[in-house]
């Protein structure tokens, strides 16, 4: 009889820093299973960046494991990891400017054998649609973020890192682009690992969300135990 199926994502022990600097994570532990959005909150200089660094590999951890679907990833190069099934979406946005929407997103999905239909990318965007023919520098904000978020999915990952994915942008487009997470959790399995500014949208869409403070774990429970907890939003969200 087999047991319960290990998570898709697990974190043990996780430190790491930039150069002879201190730790910016301290003995980070979380799972993240398929099917699930995990918010990472905290205040700036949390480590909520690092994380997602770390996970995919940009920087490497000082202490403990990041196991993805059973394989250890330490020692896996960046350009892998999207073989493996990750896909990161940093901090401003990631769009290649001189290159056009449609450029981009074949980008996404270049090492994909048969190439991804762009079509499905497009259906999840139809901005993008409307301006595959314009430069990355050509779009407005909104529209280079989900062309960020659109060149990742071309890849067909099983987990997204995505980082700070509001940052600039309108409520409105905040909105749809935490719907459309949900959306691809529910309709695809994707997983996703969300560092996110604005607590109320990421805990809003998140099943779970954990609280990093001076890179460490102070807590970790459902989004709307984490959304009810007037105590810990004052001390650590700032709400």
């Amino acid at each position: 009889m087999s047991g319960p199926r290990p998570p898709l994502l697990r974190i043990d022990g996780l430190s790491a820093g930039y150069g002879g600097a201190a730790p910016v994570l301290r003995d980070v532990s979380l799972t993240v299973e398929s099917k699930q959005i995990v918010a990472v909150l905290g205040a700036n200089g949390a480590g909520k960046t690092t994380l997602l660094r770390t996970v995919s590999g940009q920087l490497r951890s000082s202490a403990g494991r990041v196991v993805f679907d059973g394989v250890d990833l330490r020692g896996v190069k960046v350009e892998r990891m999207v073989r493996h099934g990750i896909a990161h979406v940093p901090e401003g946005r990631g769009v290649v400017t001189e290159l056009t929407v449609d450029e981009n997103l074949q980008l996404g999905g270049l090492w994909r054998k048969p190439r991804p239909a762009l079509d499905d990318i497009y259906d999840l965007f139809p901005a993008l649609a409307r301006r595959r023919g314009h430069l990355g520098h050509q779009l407005s904000g909104g529209e280079r973020q989900m062309l960020a978020i659109g060149r990742a999915l071309a890849a067909e990952p099983r987990l997204l890192l995505l980082d700070e994915p509001s940052l600039g942008l309108a409520p409105k487009i905040t909105a749809q682009i935490m719907a459309l997470l949900r959306d691809l959790r529910d309709r695809t399995g994707l997983a996703v690992l969300l560092v996110e500014q604005n607590v109320r949208s990421a805990l809003s869409v998140a099943d779970e969300g954990l609280v990093l403070s001076l890179g460490r774990v102070v807590t970790r429970n459902d989004a709307a135990t984490l959304a009810g907890d007037a105590d810990l939003r004052h001390a650590f969200l700032g709400f």
